[in-house]
C-alpha cells in the first residue's frame, strides 16, 4: 500500500511538470528545505563520529549566529513522526549552542541501511577523523551493504541468491571510501580492541599495524597488556605485537610473558629499566599514584645512596 502511494505521488509530480515552464520545472526539482524544530530531532543511533567542543565548533557557532547555517542538514523521518540526523550533527549542535529553535533541513525518505550509507559517506571529508571513528563507521557501512546485497530489490521477485552482488562487499565499500579494501579491513579490526587500547591508537601511541595484531588478544590479555603499557610507559612495536599474538594463539600469553616481551629493547630505543607493579606496591605508600611512583623511587634511591656513603665513611 505504501509503495502504491509513492507511485501515485510520483505520477502526480510528473503530470504537474507537464504544465510548468522551464523555470518552474527547474525549481520543482530542487530539494525542498524546511525549518525543523530542534526539539523534534534525534541524533543518529550509534553515530560513530564525535561532535567535539573545540575551536572549530566555537567558530561554527559564531558563524551560525551571524549568518545561520549555509548547508542544510539532512534528516530522515522516523516512524514515530520525529526526525533523525543523517548528515549535519555538528551543524545541528552549533544551532543549539547558538540558541536557535529551528534548523534548516532537507528531509529524505530513507531506509535504515540507506541512511547508514549516506551518513558514513557524508563524513568522509571531515578534517579530522580518529581511527576509532573510522573503525565504527566502516563496520556500520559494511554491514548495511551486506544486508542490502541479501535483500531482493523491489522490482525483482526471483530467488534470493540471484540478487546477491557478485562483488565483494568490502571491495564495494572501498570504491567510494578514501581507504583501500585492505586498510578498511584493518580499521574494522580495531573494533575488537579494548577501550583503553583504542584510546592509545587514537592518541597515536600505537600504530595501525601493531593495533591490528593486538586486536586478536583476548579481553583479559588486552587488560594485562594495558597495565604493562601503563607501568612501563612504552607501547609494543609491530614485532612485539606479532609475538604477543603468537603466544596468545598458543594459549601461553601470561602476565610474565607480556612483561618479558614488553621489556625487549626496540631498535634505536634507549636503555630502559622496568619493574613489575606488584613487586613495587609493597614498598609504596597507598596514596602514591602511578605517575608519582618514579619520583618516589628516585628519592628513595637518593636516601639509600647517602646511607651507603655514610657506612663507607664509618668503616674507614
Amino acid at each position: 500500500m505504501k509503495d502504491i502511494k509513492k507511485l501515485d505521488l510520483g505520477l502526480q509530480s510528473a503530470y504537474d511538470e507537464l504544465f510548468m515552464d522551464d523555470e518552474g520545472r527547474k525549481e520543482n526539482r530542487l530539494p525542498k528545505i524546511y525549518d525543523i524544530p530542534l526539539t523534534e530531532i534525534d541524533d543518529f543511533p550509534d553515530h560513530p563520529y564525535q561532535v567535539r567542543m573545540d575551536e572549530d565548533m566555537s567558530q561554527l557557532v559564531e558563524s551560525v549566529k551571524e549568518r545561520g547555517i549555509i548547508t542544510p542538514v539532512t534528516l530522515r523521518k522516523k516512524e514515530d513522526g520525529r526526525y533523525e540526523v543523517v548528515s549535519g550533527h555538528r551543524r545541528k549542535k552549533a544551532c543549539e549552542l547558538a540558541g536557535l529553535e529551528t534548523v534548516k533541513a532537507e528531509v529524505k525518505e530513507l531506509t535504515r541501511d540507506e541512511a547508514i550509507i549516506l551518513m558514513v559517506e557524508s563524513n568522509y571529508q571531515r578534517s579530522t577523523i580518529l581511527p576509532s571513528e573510522k573503525a565504527k563507521a566502516y563496520k556500520m557501512r559494511l554491514e548495511a551493504i551486506k544486508r542490502q546485497a541479501g535483500r531482493p530489490p523491489k522490482d525483482n521477485f526471483g530467488p534470493l541468491g540471484q540478487n546477491l552482488s557478485p562483488a565483494n562487499s568490502r571491495e564495494e565499500l572501498a570504491e567510494s571510501a578514501p581507504d583501500s579494501s585492505r586498510q578498511i579491513q584493518r580499521y574494522i579490526r580495531l573494533n575488537e580492541l579494548s577501550p583503553g587500547l583504542v584510546n592509545l591508537v587514537d592518541e597515536g601511541r600505537i600504530a595501525m599495524r601493531p593495533a591490528v595484531e593486538l586486536s586478536y588478544l583476548s579481553e583479559r590479555e588486552q587488560d594485562d597488556l594495558l597495565e604493562a603499557i601503563s607501568y612501563q610507559d612504552a607501547t609494543p612495536s609491530l614485532a612485539q605485537a606479532i609475538k604477543l599474538r603468537d603466544f596468545s594463539k598458543k594459549g601461553k600469553l601470561s602476565e610474565d610473558v607480556i612483561e618479558s616481551i614488553m621489556c625487549e629493547e626496540k631498535p634505536n630505543q634507549r636503555e630502559k629499566i622496568s619493574f613489575r607493579a606488584d613487586r613495587l606496591r609493597q614498598y609504596l605508600p597507598s596514596d602514591i599514584s602511578p605517575r608519582e611512583t618514579e619520583e618516589y623511587v628516585l628519592k628513595a634511591l637518593e636516601y639509600y645512596q647517602r646511607y651507603r656513603e655514610r657506612q663507607k665513611q664509618q668503616e674507614r
